[in-house]
C-alpha cells in the first residue's frame, strides 16, 4: 500500500537499480510483471539518462495521482529548470506543451473549465448519432478495403483511426485536409524514439498545422471548440493566451483520439484471442461497455504516461520520490497488478467488474487530472465495437499476435496495424 498523507513508513527501501524502458516499445506486460516485483514504485533511465521514477502498483498510483504535493508543472522538474533537458529530448512536449495536463490549482481549473462544456454527459449523448453514422460509413471503407486485399484489411487504418480523429476533428473545427497530418505529426510526438531532430521539426510543424487550423476558425468561426477557445483568447481580460490555445489544441488532438484509436484496436485483439469472453457477450452475459472497461484495466492504450512532480520529497510505498523528478504513471502496469485485480489479473475476463469488490482501473486517470474525454472515448468504442462484430461476426486476426508489430515508444500500448479477415 501506499503511504497515507503525512505518515511515514517506520523504514525506507533502497531503490534497486534503474529500470530503462524501451525508446523502440514493445509488449510492457511481461516488463511490468517483473517490475511490479521490485516493489510498487521504482527508479528509471528516460532517454537521454534523464533520471526519473515509474508508480506502479494501483494503490501506489491511485494516490500518488490525487496526492496534493505531487505537481504537474514543468517549472517542479529540476533538471528541466536547470537547463539540463536537450531541446530535442523526445518527452520534451509531454513536459513543456501549454494546457490543462500541464497546469495545476487555478491555472488548470479554469483552462479545464474552457474545454469542459464539449465533453458534457448531455454533449456527449448528442454525439452519439453522429458516431453511429461515422461507423456505418467506416464499416463500409472496411469492407471495401478487404474487397480489395483479398479478404484481408487493417482495422487500424480503416476503422479505429478514422473514427475518433474524426470525430474529435469536428468537435474543434478542424477540416479535413488537416487530419492525416495531424496524426502523422502526433505520432511522431507520442513515440519516444524519435530522433532529437525529428522531434524538434515534429513539434513545430505540430504547431505550424494548428496555426492553419486556427487561422482558418479565426477567418470563420463556427459552432465548434476551437472557435470557442478564440473567443475566450479575445475577451477582455485575456482567459486565455495565445500559447495556451496552442497547446490545447495540440493536448485535445493527440489525446483525443491516439488513445482511443489504441483502446479500440487493442479490444478487438483481446475478442480475437478470447472468443470465449466475446460469446459471453453475444449471449447478453457482458455487455460491449464491459468489454470496453476490461480492455481498459488489461491492456491499457496508455502504458507509461509522462509527467507529475512531486513538490517535496515523498515516500511512497517504502520509496522516496525526490522532489523535482519526472514520474511516470505506469497505467498497464496498475491495470495488472494482483494486489487490486486478484491472483487472475492476467486473465482477459469482461465479466470481472460484476464481481463483489471489483477495483477500479485507472487507465484514464484519477483526481483531479481525469480524463475530460472519457464519456467520448467509451461512447465511440462501445459503438465501435458493437457494430463491428454485428457486422463482421466471423472477423477475426489475420496474422498472430507474436508478428504483430507494436507502437515505437513506450507511452501508447498497441500495435501499429491490425490484419483482420472480415469473414462471410
Amino acid at each position: 500500500m501506499s503511504v497515507p498523507y503525512g505518515r511515514q513508513e517506520p523504514s525506507v527501501q533502497t531503490p534497486p537499480a534503474p529500470y530503462r524502458p524501451d525508446p523502440a516499445g514493445g509488449c510492457p506486460h511481461a516488463g511490468n510483471a517483473a517490475l511490479r516485483a521490485r516493489g510498487a514504485v521504482t527508479p528509471v533511465a528516460l532517454p537521454g539518462g534523464v533520471e526519473g521514477m515509474a508508480v506502479l502498483g494501483h494503490d501506489a498510483l491511485k494516490d500518488f495521482l490525487q496526492h496534493p504535493e505531487v505537481a504537474k508543472d514543468a517549472r517542479h522538474f529540476t533538471e528541466l529548470r536547470q537547463g539540463r533537458i536537450p531541446a530535442g529530448w523526445p518527452l520534451l512536449t509531454f513536459a513543456t506543451v501549454r494546457g490543462m495536463t500541464t497546469a495545476d490549482g487555478a491555472d488548470h481549473r479554469r483552462l479545464r473549465g474552457l474545454v469542459s462544456r464539449a465533453f458534457t454527459p448531455r454533449r456527449v449523448a448528442e454525439l452519439r448519432p453522429r458516431v453511429e453514422e461515422l461507423t456505418t460509413s467506416l464499416l463500409d471503407r472496411l469492407a471495401r478495403a478487404a474487397a480489395q486485399g483479398g479478404g484481408t484489411a487493417d482495422l487500424r487504418r480503416h476503422f479505429a483511426l478514422p473514427l475518433p480523429m474524426d470525430v474529435i476533428s469536428e468537435l474543434l473545427g478542424v477540416e479535413t485536409e488537416f487530419r492525416d497530418r495531424l496524426h502523422h505529426l502526433s505520432s511522431q510526438v507520442v513515440a519516444t524514439d524519435t530522433e532529437p531532430g525529428a522531434a524538434v521539426a515534429a513539434n513545430r510543424e505540430l504547431i505550424a498545422v494548428l496555426g492553419c487550423v486556427v487561422a482558418a476558425r479565426t477567418e470563420r468561426p463556427g459552432d465548434d471548440l476551437t472557435s470557442a477557445l478564440l473567443a475566450a483568447r479575445d475577451e477582455e481580460g485575456g482567459r486565455l493566451g495565445q500559447e495556451e490555445l496552442i497547446g490545447t489544441l495540440v493536448l485535445m488532438i493527440i489525446a483525443g483520439h491516439e488513445t482511443t484509436l489504441n483502446l479500440i484496436t487493442n479490444a478487438v485483439r483481446a475478442l480475437c484471442a478470447h472468443r470465449d469472453q466475446l460469446e459471453l457477450v453475444r449471449a447478453g452475459a457482458a455487455s460491449w461497455a464491459d468489454v470496453v472497461e476490461e480492455t481498459l484495466r488489461w491492456d491499457a492504450p496508455v502504458s507509461f504516461f509522462p509527467f507529475r512532480y512531486p513538490v517535496r520529497d515523498l515516500t511512497v510505498d517504502g520509496t522516496v520520490i525526490p522532489a523535482g523528478t519526472p514520474v511516470l504513471a505506469g497505467y498497464s502496469a496498475a491495470g495488472r497488478d494482483p494486489a487490486a485485480h486478484g491472483p487472475d489479473a492476467d486473465r482477459f475476463d469482461v465479466t470481472r467488474a460484476h464481481r463483489p469488490g471489483a477495483a477500479r482501473h485507472l487507465s484514464l486517470g484519477h483526481g483531479a487530472h481525469y480524463c475530460l474525454g472519457a464519456p467520448l472515448a467509451r461512447l465511440e468504442a462501445t459503438v465501435a465495437l458493437e457494430r463491428l462484430f454485428d457486422r463482421f461476426p466471423a472477423l477475426d486476426l489475420a496474422a498472430p499476435e507474436a508478428a504483430l508489430t507494436r507502437l515505437a515508444g513506450f507511452v501508447g500500448n498497441s500495435v501499429q496495424a491490425l490484419p483482420l479477415r472480415l469473414g462471410a
